[in-house]
């Protein structure tokens, strides 16, 4: 529950016990946190990356959102065309939102003349806010409709709030603000010098990613499909989906730059993150085949050098392998039925 001026002036505590997704269900997408909460401290700035002619990148240093960070998990992106800037993922706060717009003005005056949101998780949509206070509430924000939905539902509160809960109230003050624009597979988006080409191949990582292609440059802006020295968070996905997700992104396009929404962007990020996907899975699947049980499935997996090799470089591993490998065990167990 954010910190108002009301509360501090009536010395009001924080109800005991309660999650904080109870917090704040009412209230409507735009209005999503009351008009005299103190905001959260501004975020310190981090580079933009020029990635090619059109695309420049905010990358976010850490993978996991936490006090120190202020929740900068997710790199925000932006397409710079002659009629406009078009951005790629907000970030997961007001004040994140602001510090990629003050560097994105390090680079253009034009305008956000749009917002793309890849998929629903909060770490990709929640610095719309700080788009829309910057550049009017008019402002499209497109997504598919099982995004737009998902955000409008209790989704988008739960997000906003774990969001306080791990920055200790970093985030305080941002509101929902939901995507208005559905999108679909084949969707393109003119940009003057530049085209944004929407790609949608089944659920991957979550049943909506959609991956933003600028064509002209060579690029792929594959939100959360694929990760640099990540271990994505698969309960929404497919390992399956994912892998025919990227094999059908390489047969669409001739694209060069692969650049995900958490670690660096480059050609090297397609083979880091298929390779780890086809290793978990396959081990996974050879293990139900083999009557191996669920516990036995980690094992498995790690005498793969495609899973085990990347142990050492990937952050949050050693505390987030167990579960993801326990995901691919079930999914490979329903798909023998």
């Amino acid at each position: 529950m954010a910190i108002t001026r009301r509360n501090v002036l009536a010395g009001a505590a924080v109800a005991g016990g309660l999650p904080l997704a109870t917090y704040n269900l009412c209230l409507p997408a735009w209005a999503g946190a009351d008009d005299d909460v103190i905001p959260g401290p501004p975020v310190k700035d981090q580079p933009i990356q020029k990635l090619s002619a059109h695309v420049y990148m905010v990358e976010a240093p850490d993978g996991f959102p936490t006090p120190e960070n202020q929740g900068l998990m997710s790199n925000i992106i932006f397409i710079v065309g002659r009629d406009g800037v078009i951005v790629i993922d907000t970030g997961a706060s007001l004040q994140i939102a602001q510090m990629s717009i003050r560097q994105l003005r390090t680079v253009t005056k034009g305008p956000v003349t749009g917002i793309v949101n890849t998929h629903y998780h909060g770490d990709h949509w929640l610095g719309n806010h700080g788009f829309v206070e910057a550049y009017g509430k008019d402002i499209p924000i497109y997504a598919m409709a099982g995004t737009r939905k998902a955000i409008e539902g209790g989704t988008g509160t739960s997000w906003r709030d774990a969001m306080l809960k791990w920055t200790n109230q970093a985030s305080a003050g941002t509101r929902i603000v939901p995507p208005g624009k559905d999108i679909d597979h084949g969707f393109t988006l003119p940009l003057g010098d530049a085209t944004l080409r929407f790609h949608h191949y089944g659920t991957a990582h979550t049943p909506f990613d959609i991956a933003v292609e600028v064509p002209e440059d060579g690029v792929m802006c594959v939100g959360d499909i694929m990760m640099d020295r990540r271990i994505a968070n698969m309960e929404d996905g497919s390992y399956q989906g994912t892998l025919d997700a990227i094999d059908k992104l390489i047969a669409a396009s001739k694209t060069s730059v692969w650049v995900p929404a958490h670690g660096d962007a480059g050609v090297k990020v397609l083979d880091w993150q298929r390779s780890l996907f086809a290793g978990i899975y396959e081990a996974c699947t050879r293990a139900v085949k083999q009557g191996i049980p669920l516990e036995g499935a980690l094992a498995e997996a790690m005498k793969d050098p495609r899973v085990s090799g990347k142990a050492q470089e990937t952050k949050g591993w050693a505390s987030n392998i167990g579960k993801y490998v326990s995901i691919a065990y079930l999914e490979a167990e329903q798909a023998q039925f």
